[in-house]
């Protein structure tokens, strides 16, 4: 199976449709307090093997990070664990805030 990449465009119009996402963000902590979707869920990198099992294998899920690349990781990672609604926000939080939200931060 290949990872769905979607534009940030994507992802704003299934939000302004109130479509069920579950959007997580694999950024660190610090990257989040910065800047970060609303109603995201924090959840880094590197504590997804010990935590992925909170999520929920039946709803689609938005991963995001800065530019694409760690989401992408916890993707592959994710679809590995069971999990087939996934969706890669391409561009990351870097991207949403240039074309959808500029009231996000840049970093």
């Amino acid at each position: 199976m290949s990872i769905n990449q979607w534009s940030p465009q994507q992802l704003q119009l299934s939000l302004t449709e109130n479509q069920p996402l579950l959007l997580l963000d694999v950024r660190e902590p610090h990257e989040y307090a910065y800047a970060h979707i609303q109603d995201s869920i924090l959840m880094p990198l590197g504590t997804l093997p010990q935590s992925s099992d909170s999520l929920p294998k039946e709803q689609a899920i938005v991963v995001i990070c800065h530019h694409g690349v760690r989401s992408l990781q916890a993707c592959l990672f994710l679809e590995q664990a069971g999990f087939s609604q996934l969706y890669n926000l391409q561009g990351g939080i870097d991207a949403w805030s240039v074309t959808c939200d500029p009231s996000i931060l840049r970093y």
